[in-house]
């Protein structure tokens, strides 16, 4: 008796945990489809989550509401009392554009999150969030509303579920989903009154910043946050007029490729980056399984995704990539709401750079007036083209990059800041970027006194020559790229 009931027991609990491992496998197949393709939910799924959502604001909201057509309305006036504050900075009209406009977020990590987050509290009234990726550990306190309950969970559908919280009024599309050359009209769609761009990765980023030029939508982009910290250095301007930050200059050259010169804002940090080797962690594995693997016999966990793996961390201070996130918010906030704004740094720097242009285009028309010199100097403040000689031309724009990116402010001889011009290094040689240094105007003077075809070394001494070189081989690396 006593082996027939061991035996009986045995079998029942074989039973349950086959039922139950049953179970588990059925859910994980359900949760990964509808992670994979959200927007293709079946009817009764759809459905479900209407009356689920309903059934949490009458469980969680003290608002007066009701639901006309299964869509919640809410009392007016307390969402004035909310949005009071916007309303005595921008005005009701500025709020109502707010509320009335469309905004699009792609990425929703350490800049992303802050942006969109912002962008709902301060009165946007439709906003569409791409994400492909999961919150992980490490990036848990990037990210401006994600918890440990969410590590695991798509970044958008966790955003999602916050933004509800805060304004249940707006609405938030979200798309799981990784942005390729063949979607981007589609994720774009809508008519935005702005594209936030987030994204970290080159070629994405050039994809979109490309199609939002072209199709004249506006659009803002953020550049390197990593490796920084001071907030004192964070501007916004247009992608031509960057300087000090190593992935904008990448950025401008690859767009310039594409025929983008100008027209898109970005936030970017002048402070130069600070030089680490990124940190390199490694978890244990696990006899867990790839939770994107399509095997049926696989288990979902949400930390699936962190078994065994190794991620360089790179080094970020956290409030920066807030701030530029933010940046952007109040950017568009005030954009779409009429309010002045206009980045007064860059305004003054651009006063500089058309002094150094004209200066610069009056040293080449006295050499061209006394030698066979011809001057390569444009009177367009347009980006640099071939002339029909085959000379390079230099805007006002390369003066810009010259003098900020190339030589820091600083004369190329002494590395003095003080009255500092530009000025073609080897005469015998056409202006170009790879031709053309920073002096001061007494350096100048003497530089311009020599005879043509000197010896610079023999004037300026090896140091001084390697350093220009070093300039120029850098900048030829980077049109390279």
């Amino acid at each position: 008796m006593a082996l027939v009931a061991v035996a009986a027991s045995v079998a029942t609990t074989a039973v349950l945990l086959g039922y139950q491992g049953s179970q588990r496998k059925q859910r994980s197949r359900h949760l990964k489809n509808d992670l994979r393709s959200p927007p293709s939910r079946s009817t009764s799924t759809a459905q479900k989550l209407k009356q689920s959502e309903q059934q949490h604001y009458h469980n969680h909201h003290h608002d007066p509401i009701h639901f006309v057509g299964g869509k919640v309305q809410f009392d007016e006036e307390l969402i004035q009392e909310q949005l009071a504050r916007n309303i005595a900075f921008l005005g009701e009209e500025g709020v109502q554009r707010l509320r009335e406009s469309f905004v699009i977020v792609v990425g929703s990590g350490s800049i992303g999150s802050w942006a969109a987050s912002m962008l709902i509290k301060s009165g946007v009234g439709k906003i569409r969030i791409i994400d492909y990726d999961q919150i992980s550990l490490s990036g848990l306190n990037q990210h401006a509303t994600a918890t440990r309950a969410d590590v695991g969970t798509p970044k958008v559908i966790a955003m999602k579920k916050y933004l509800r919280m805060i304004a249940p009024w707006a609405e938030v599309d979200i798309c799981v989903e990784r942005l390729y050359e063949d979607c981007v009209e589609r994720l774009l769609s809508g008519n935005p009154a702005y594209v936030v761009d987030t994204l970290g990765d080159l070629g994405t980023k050039l994809q979109l910043l490309k199609y939002c030029h072209e199709h004249s939508i506006p659009v803002i982009s953020s550049m390197g946050a990593g490796a920084k910290a001071d907030p004192s250095h964070v501007q916004i301007g247009d992608i031509s007029e960057t300087f000090e930050d190593p992935f904008a200059t990448v950025v401008r050259r690859r767009l310039k490729r594409l025929d983008v010169d100008w027209g898109v804002e970005v936030v970017y940090s002048t402070e130069k980056p600070y030089l680490a080797e990124p940190t390199i962690t490694k978890v244990n594995a696990s006899q867990q399984k790839p939770h994107d693997s399509d095997k049926d016999d696989e288990e979902y966990t949400p930390l699936a995704n962190f078994s065994g793996y190794s991620e360089a961390i790179l080094p970020i201070l956290m409030p920066l990539p807030a701030m530029f996130g933010m940046s952007m918010a109040t950017f568009i906030i005030c954009k779409i709401a009429g309010w002045a704004m206009e980045p007064l740094p860059i305004k003054f720097r651009m006063e500089l750079y058309q002094r150094l242009h004209r200066d610069l285009k009056a040293r080449e028309d006295e050499l061209s007036s006394t030698s066979e010199a011809v001057s390569a100097v444009s009177e367009s403040s347009s980006p640099a083209v071939e002339s029909s000689q085959g000379t390079l031309l230099l805007s006002r724009r390369d003066i810009g990059y010259v003098v900020e990116e190339m030589f820091k402010s600083k004369s190329a001889v002494s590395g003095s800041m003080d009255q500092i011009v530009v000025c073609r290094w080897r005469r015998d040689k056409p202006l170009s970027l790879l031709n053309t240094v920073v002096l001061t105007e007494k350096e100048r003077e003497k530089h311009l006194a020599l005879p043509i075809g000197a010896d610079l070394e023999e004037v300026y001494g090896k140091d001084v020559i390697d350093f220009v070189e070093s300039r120029f081989r850098e900048e030829e690396q980077i049109s390279r790229l």
